[in-house]
């Protein structure tokens, strides 16, 4: 598809419709974070929530400057109430925090406090966690509950509210509606918009970008052919960007079990000038205790052009593209 052709009647050219049409893969995309904030925010959102929303209490930006002054990563999120799931006069607080070094999944908590405790929550998660049995009464257990957020971010760029509404509304009617074992989200901006509509599916930590309606059972139910997923799969935000690339091939090879599996991964060597190749490990451990490692090289294989931002003249630029070019199971 020639990407002049990718206009609407307002001349707007999308930036994931150019993404899409000139084959850039998403994955090595995903956010790599220690923490995950998730506030309740009303929309409309401005492009900066966290300085421009209102009210949003000084408890919660001094919580965030906190992790960050001391070298932590953290990705703060809004999403939108649901008339569902939400409480007038309170606000949820999702949080969700690396557990270990290894590891399938990230540790939740969730809590639904009144508003104007919102900001000394927030510093207990993030600064005082002894302060956290003052908020036992608030605490809900939803453990066994999966989130999936959805950008619909339009003020950040055009194409996630333009393409991540329709795929948050199919998540949220045929899916969430009837298992109560899952939650469908509208969410702020979590990078990658060239890929929308992307999707980051929690406690799991995994990312989805330029999805499509007719692969949502696979991505929700997690049964049948997986490697349907494989072109849609941004990575999983355990790990950072080379070993990003490794894990999708290994999740192919090791099937659905992997999921489960406690990971973690490390690159052996890299060209960090050029960033043509690099040698990547990852470990990992079975449920039942066995543990084992793949070694593999990943290496550019091309690059295309993609768009950085939806709009009549969208900035272009070319990115590399990777590949898996050898792949070795240690025993």
């Amino acid at each position: 598809m020639n990407i002049s052709s990718n206009k609407t009647r307002n001349n707007c050219r999308f930036c994931s419709e150019i993404s899409q049409a000139n084959g850039e893969d998403p994955i090595g995309s995903a956010i790599v974070v220690e923490q995950y904030l998730i506030i309740e925010a009303a929309q409309p959102w401005p492009v900066n929530i966290w300085l421009e929303i209102e009210p949003m209490p000084q408890g919660v930006l001094d919580a965030l400057n906190y992790v960050w002054e001391h070298g932590g990563t953290i990705r703060q999120l809004a999403i939108a109430p649901d008339k569902e799931y939400s409480h007038p006069d309170y606000t949820r607080v999702l949080y969700y925090r690396r557990p270990a070094n290894l590891f399938a999944q990230f540790e939740k908590h969730e809590f639904i406090v009144p508003h104007t405790l919102l900001g000394s929550l927030a510093l207990a998660l993030l600064k005082h966690p002894e302060e956290l049995a003052n908020f036992a009464q608030y605490r809900q257990p939803t453990n066994h509950i999966r989130e999936l957020l959805i950008c619909t971010h339009g003020n950040v760029d055009a194409a996630c509210s333009r393409f991540g509404y329709p795929i948050y509304q199919k998540l949220r009617t045929e899916y969430a509606a009837t298992n109560s074992n899952l939650r469908v989200w509208r969410c702020s901006h979590f990078g990658g918009h060239q890929f929308a509509p992307t999707l980051v599916d929690l406690p799991q930590g995994q990312y989805w970008g330029h999805l499509q309606p007719e692969i949502l059972d696979l991505l929700v139910q997690r049964h049948g052919s997986l490697q349907e997923l494989y072109p849609y799969y941004r990575g999983w935000g355990g790990l950072p960007k080379f070993t990003q690339i490794a894990e999708r091939e290994i999740w192919m090879q090791e099937g659905w079990r992997w999921l489960e599996y406690h990971k973690t991964g490390e690159v052996l060597a890299s060209d960090e000038i050029n960033q043509e190749w690099a040698d990547v490990r990852i470990d990992f451990t079975t449920p039942d205790g066995n543990s084992g490692a793949y070694q593999a090289r990943v290496e550019v294989k091309g690059s295309v052009i993609t768009a950085w931002n939806s709009g009549e003249q969208p900035s272009l630029a070319e990115v590399k593209q990777y590949h898996v070019s050898s792949l070795v199971k240690l025993t």
